[in-house]
């Protein structure tokens, strides 16, 4: 069950924590590239924008370039973004965080009279059919993520852990199962453990079981035990490093193998 009163106010925290660092940036900042192939700091904000205004019921904007055009650019959901970024991309950074500001004003205003129902209602997600809330714990990781690709392409890291971290991190969490028995094809029988060492410090247990599952206790000992920082656990899950890059930084006990697929498998993010 995701939780109203935990998901939106870490929704709007988050776009607060955003607002802070965009303001402290420099113009020149503002064009700094991101792990984003194709998209710099701005591009970053204003796709954060673009989501935010179609969620408010306005129609992307036509574009003369044909976006399908660009390598970065794999799907509709793809296309849909990229055409509120070239939308964007001549404007000033004091327009697009005026912008930035409005959009999120106004989705609070919305997020804040939604009620329970509204909620917990069906809806579609990234992820596939689930419900409203589902939709919104999305956004505070979609959104967290991007912070962390401005803090990351400037050099100026922070806001690693708190509500809108484990808010995000939870997102991840949910989808385990699938990382560690389709991706990294873990056999029947099997138990991977991750330990996340900071700042944001969990642990999770996947057992196969017919199916991969989370659970909160692990029958036994695991077969594999990963143990690496929340930050790069987020990074190779956005699929913003390379996993064979980092692979020397996870500290992997047991099934070595299973280890090494697993943090392989960990980019999950269309």
């Amino acid at each position: 069950m995701i939780d109203k009163d935990v998901v939106i106010p870490a929704l709007i925290a988050e776009w607060a924590a955003i607002d802070g660092l965009l303001a402290s940036l420099s113009p020149q900042q503002w064009r700094i590239p991101t792990a984003l192939p194709g998209w710099s700091v701005q591009d970053v904000v204003a796709h954060m924008i673009g989501t935010e205004c179609a969620l408010g019921g306005e129609a992307a904007p036509a574009s003369e370039v044909d976006v399908r055009g660009f390598s970065h650019v794999h799907n509709d959901i793809g296309a849909a973004n990229e055409l509120w970024v070239q939308s964007l991309r001549d404007h000033t950074p004091e327009a697009v965080l005026e912008r930035f500001r409005s959009v999120t004003a106004s989705r609070r205003a919305a997020l804040e009279r939604l009620s329970q129902e509204e909620f917990d209602a069906p809806s579609w997600t990234p992820a596939g059919p689930a419900t409203y809330g589902r939709f919104l714990r999305i956004r505070v990781f979609d959104c967290w993520m991007h912070e962390q690709d401005i803090r990351d392409a400037v050099g100026m890291p922070g806001h690693g852990d708190g509500p809108c971290a484990e808010v995000a991190l939870s997102e991840v969490a949910g989808a385990l199962g699938y990382i560690v028995g389709k991706r990294a094809a873990a056999g029947e029988g099997a138990t991977v453990t991750i330990e996340l060492t900071g700042p944001v410090r969990t642990t999770w247990h996947v057992v196969v079981d017919g199916r991969a599952k989370l659970v909160e206790e692990p029958p036994g000992p695991a077969t594999t035990r990963l143990r690496l920082g929340s930050h790069l656990f987020s990074r190779l899950a956005g699929g913003r490093v390379a996993a064979a890059d980092h692979v020397k930084d996870v500290e992997i006990d047991g099934e070595e193998d299973l280890g090494v697929r697993v943090v392989h498998a960990l980019p999950f993010t269309i």
